[in-house]
């Protein structure tokens, strides 16, 4: 067997063996999968979760003083005295129990306990909002790494096209047909060939460890993905889009929230004008015992209650109340102008990105029958070359076409998905979708 050949058989022979050791260490995934995986485990979407557990558990009444403050104690007493005409001791000791309820105060309480609500949806939304955010990633990443591993196919189909040619070279050499020059140019096609495939495959490495990033596995876990690169052909009508954007789009719905939090502060600084009425009461013991050396030992015992109201109003704190409403009225303007800025972007975005999707969809069309057209061509040109109708030059350059096609069209599809999932963001639908 001639060195070259060897050479040939060696490297098809470990490739084979990387494959079947690289599979027998994978799991199966599915996007599916992917996607309860990295809503399981995904950093992001944990912290959120954490978050929304701390502002359900603000919202509460007890929270904004609507509940009465029951304190509990004891005062312990011991004195002596050293003096030159009597010496005494005192020990006393006077537990209590006091009661503190702020009867009304502006009606604060109830204003503070629905901003708290609010502010509970808000953390809801921002979850809602991580979630759609990260189950966009993982679908990318997912469909990336689908993209990166077709792209390994379509190298492998022209490396393995290369080696025939190279081979093929090899052997009209032998029967003295041709030259060392074309030999020379075969192996250099098939040795370029061989190192886009290697560095291809490490991007589909790549693109694995980006999506176990997205699921929070470890970055050497490998898995077998067992989707397939299929566009999803929709058809969309802008205006419904529209209508659903405004509707369910969560960043739309988060502003929305922000705006209903800022009007309940505009309420909570005015309930400062309102006077408040504050209950203290409690129960009182006291026991003493003294001992003298010029009086018998004596103990006494005493009991007390009480219940106080405060009424209280401010009738002038150098305007800052007012000041304090009137920048609550200015903030809850600038939400008001926010919120109309951010429906006019994210309208714009909506047509943009439907736009896109469009014009991807006939980029695909085309895509799809320039490869088709691309590998007809080949195929004649493969024939022709053996058949010494074409040189090797232009039996080249439509490999490289074929290549160049055919990789165009994975991107297409991939570019294609791309949109469709930022459509279903916008449009708050990805949730449901996946």
């Amino acid at each position: 067997m001639k060195c070259k050949e060897y050479l040939r058989v060696v490297l098809m022979i470990a490739g084979a063996i990387w494959v079947t050791a690289l599979q027998g260490q994978q799991q199966k995934l599915s996007l599916q999968q992917a996607i309860a995986k990295a809503l399981e485990n995904n950093y992001q979407v944990q912290v959120t979760d954490l978050d929304l557990r701390i502002a359900r558990n603000n919202n509460n009444w007890g929270t904004v003083g609507a509940f009465p403050g029951i304190d509990v104690g004891a005062t312990n007493v011991n004195r002596y005295e050293d003096g030159r005409q009597q010496k005494a001791a005192t020990h006393s000791l006077a537990p209590y129990v006091s009661l503190n309820y702020m009867i009304f105060n502006g009606f604060s309480a109830r204003i503070s306990k629905e901003k708290l609500a609010e502010l509970e949806h808000l953390s809801e939304g921002n979850a809602r909002l991580v979630i759609e955010n990260t189950l966009q990633a993982v679908v990318l990443a997912y469909y990336r790494a689908l993209l990166a591993r077709e792209q390994v196919k379509v190298l492998e189909e022209v490396k393995d096209l290369s080696s025939d040619r190279y081979a093929y070279e090899q052997q009209q050499k032998a029967l003295g047909t041709t030259g060392t020059f074309e030999v020379l140019q075969a192996k250099t096609a098939y040795l370029s060939d061989s190192s886009n495939l290697i560095l291809q495959k490490n991007n589909y490495r790549n693109a694995l460890r980006n999506l176990n990033q997205l699921m929070a596995e470890e970055v050497g876990a490998s898995y077998e993905i067992t989707g397939t690169l299929t566009p999803s052909y929709e058809q969309y009508n802008l205006q419904e889009l529209e209508q659903k954007m405004l509707a369910d789009n969560r960043n739309l719905q988060n502003q929305f929230i922000n705006e209903e939090i800022l009007k309940k502060n505009v309420n909570i600084e005015k309930s400062a004008l309102y006077p408040s009425l504050r209950l203290n009461s409690g129960i009182d013991y006291s026991t003493s015992r003294v001992n003298s050396e010029s009086t018998p030992a004596s103990t006494s015992d005493s009991y007390a209650y009480y219940a106080n109201f405060t009424l209280s109003f401010n009738l002038f704190d150098g305007g800052n109340t007012r000041r304090a409403i009137q920048n609550a009225e200015i903030e809850k303007m600038i939400s008001a102008v926010e919120t109309e800025e951010m429906t006019n972007r994210q309208r714009r975005n909506l047509r943009d990105t439907f736009e896109l999707y469009e014009v991807r969809k006939q980029l695909f069309d085309v895509a799809v029958e320039n490869e088709e057209a691309a590998r007809l061509n080949m195929q004649i040109a493969e024939e022709r070359f053996k058949a010494g109708a074409i040189n090797s030059f232009n039996y080249r350059d439509i490999q490289l076409a074929y290549l160049n096609t055919a990789l165009s069209k994975l991107q297409a599809v991939y570019n294609l998905i791309d949109a469709q999932t930022e459509l279903m963001r916008l449009t708050g639908n990805i949730v449901s979708e996946y």
